[in-house]
């Protein structure tokens, strides 16, 4: 009778915390406030910085700056066009790039963005640049963060509040929120799946095709980093969704709706 009755109860919580993804309008789980999100997150984030080490590039810390600052104009416009404003609050957008190897990208609630060193060379110009932020702002801006998280939260805690958690267990709480967001050794814990990565590809093209870049870079992009393994373990960027012939023809059919929104600078 007890099980009976959690199980209804928290099947109640799931059903009740929903939100809808821009773009697609595919309802996902949502049992983390944006606010509480966002709170964890920008305390994570500070974390991550204080513990590694900023690029001294400053023409290649400048560069990621300019692109993660009109793509954030580029969401701002978008989601102001699509009566969604009120789904950026809160919001304290930062853009850092830090020193490390890594071919990766990351961007948590409320829009605090990293790049590493590691992938300029394979992204070769600021277009290819504008690909990879504009697809990690689409994860936050879309709340996978918060969509893992929450499944996480149903899954092995019962459905209880990240903030209840985190008074409960704070080890647990801040393992799950730097898996939701794939940074450092957590990563392998909580993935992306294909729904997500393709919903992230998508709205990604359009936020660097409103910000004036090209998205008929994406292509190429993708390519070189299939490429760029080499034969031996895919970067941490493509760990969760290697760039396969179906990711390829996915960003091709969706190029004409992108194309829509680009006007070159």
């Amino acid at each position: 009778m007890y099980k009976k009755i959690l199980s209804f109860s928290l099947a109640a919580v799931i059903l009740a915390g929903c939100s809808t993804v821009p773009l697609t309008g595919r309802r996902q789980l949502s049992l983390v406030s944006d606010a509480e999100m966002q709170q964890q997150s920008y305390a994570a984030y500070d974390q991550f910085l204080s513990e590694n080490k900023l690029s001294r590039d400053a023409q290649a810390t400048a560069m990621v700056k300019r692109v993660g600052q009109r793509i954030e104009k580029a969401v701002e416009e978008y989601m102001a066009a699509n009566n969604m404003s009120d789904e950026l609050a809160g919001f304290d957008w930062e853009f850092n790039l830090v020193q490390d190897d890594q071919v990766n990208a990351f961007a948590m609630a409320g829009g605090k963005t990293v790049v590493y060193t590691g992938l300029l060379p394979v992204a070769q110009n600021e277009t290819a640049l504008a690909v990879v932020m504009g697809h990690e702002i689409a994860h936050a801006i879309a709340k996978h963060g918060n969509e893992r998280m929450s499944q996480m939260l149903a899954q092995q805690f019962g459905g209880q509040t990240l903030s209840a958690l985190a008074g409960s267990e704070p080890g647990a709480a801040a393992n799950l929120l730097l898996a939701a967001y794939g940074v450092g050794s957590q990563l392998g814990l909580l993935k992306y799946n294909r729904t997500q990565e393709s919903e992230a590809d998508k709205l990604g093209l359009v936020f660097m095709a409103m910000a004036g870049y090209d998205p008929r870079a994406a292509i190429p992009f993708w390519e070189r980093m299939q490429e760029s393994g080499g034969g031996q373990e895919p970067p941490e960027l493509l760990s969760t969704h290697p760039s396969s012939a179906t990711r390829i023809n996915d960003l091709k059919n969706f190029m004409p709706e992108a194309l829509k929104y680009y006007k070159a600078r």
